[in-house]
């Protein structure tokens, strides 16, 4: 990820850049303002202390770290945690153990929404933090089979299978009642006609359809496009995801300001800066990390969001993550996610075949 400040690990030397790195990670472990006699200890640098507390003041003016009412310490400012996760970060692999207990609790659910619940209580359960899930995008979902029921006045309830576990129902508003043998041929006009597309190419093939003389096409055949237009109508690709473990949130000192708790509860009510954050990270490969405001919703203004995407037949179908405080270990977090990604695309890879 680029580095969105005008300070740079080149900005620093390198005594300058192992105080950061000593502070942040202790002060990520303990959660609790680190003074310069901390950091002669920790950095093994054979500095004075009094060279300690210089290099520390020159790291306050550039707006890397402050000091807390509270304390003589210092604790990391967001330009702090970007340039340490940008430059400085040093990533802890994940253990084969670990990634085998998580490949084998992603594939042990048979539905879609059983599978994404599986993969956020996950990310959630190992981080200690809120796991996040989106729902995967159907655009490259390959269609298997379509089939209409008629309901009562005129309504149709519509079965669309894209794969054994992801089986969708919807209900659409027709212009007049359909019998059953009128649904029946309507299905079997789409199936032969659509069979194996994904709802692009879908859309696609509507929209010439759709511009295609009518005489030339028998009842059907209309009341078909017609039917098929009300169905995959853009409609379909809003987002939404799988939340839990939001509550783990409250668990850390940092975060227990109730005026704190309010907005970010609020922003997980109104969903609109995570699905943001989420459909931004679909536009972008590999891991992708806001932190504090970089995310433009104030109530993730104390958080920091991992992400990244998961693919099925080598498309991008959706983003999962970890929230938590900014003071969370970026070490473990980011390992965890990217596997997790790796595993639910994988799941979601073999169930289309």
């Amino acid at each position: 990820m680029e580095l969105n400040t005008a300070v740079t690990e080149s900005t620093l030397d390198e005594r300058g850049q192992t105080l950061l790195k000593t502070l942040i990670e202790r002060y990520i472990r303990e959660g609790q303002p680190v003074g310069s006699s901390t950091l002669a200890r920790d950095s093994n640098l054979d500095l004075s202390a009094a060279t300690i507390r210089n290099i520390i003041a020159d790291l306050e003016k550039l707006g890397l770290v402050q000091s807390p009412h509270t304390s003589a310490g210092r604790i990391p400012t967001n330009q702090g945690y970007r340039l340490f996760i940008d430059n400085l970060l040093t990533i802890k692999p994940l253990e084969q153990k670990e990634v085998q207990d998580l490949a084998q609790h992603i594939g042990t659910k048979s539905d879609t929404q059983g599978i994404l619940e599986s993969a956020s209580g996950l990310l959630s359960g190992i981080s200690k933090m809120a796991g996040v899930v989106m729902l995967p995008t159907k655009q490259q979902s390959s269609l298997r089979q379509i089939e209409f029921l008629p309901l009562s006045g005129k309504r149709v309830l519509t079965v669309l299978v894209f794969s054994e576990r992801d089986v969708q129902n919807r209900i659409i508003h027709t212009n007049r009642a359909y019998t059953t043998d009128e649904l029946r041929k309507i299905s079997n006009c789409l199936n032969s006609e659509f069979l194996g597309k994904n709802i692009k190419q879908v859309r696609e093939h509507l929209v010439k359809e759709m511009k295609a003389a009518k005489d030339a096409m028998d009842k059907i055949m209309i009341s078909a496009i017609e039917m098929a237009n009300k169905v995959f109508q853009e409609d379909d690709s809003t987002l939404d995801y799988v939340l839990a473990g939001e509550t783990n949130l409250m668990n850390f000192e940092e975060m227990s300001d109730i005026n704190r708790l309010r907005n970010l509860f609020e922003a997980f009510n109104e969903k609109r800066g995570i699905l943001y954050l989420l459909d931004k990270t679909l536009k972008a490969p590999g891991i992708q990390i806001f932190v504090g405001n970089e995310s433009g919703d104030k109530g993730l203004d104390d958080c920091s969001f991992v992400t990244a995407t998961y693919s099925a037949n080598n498309e991008v179908i959706g983003a999962l993550g970890v929230i938590g405080p900014t003071r969370m270990a970026y070490d473990r977090v980011i390992p965890l996610v990217e596997i997790t990604a790796k595993l639910l695309g994988s799941v979601f890879d073999q169930n289309d075949r």
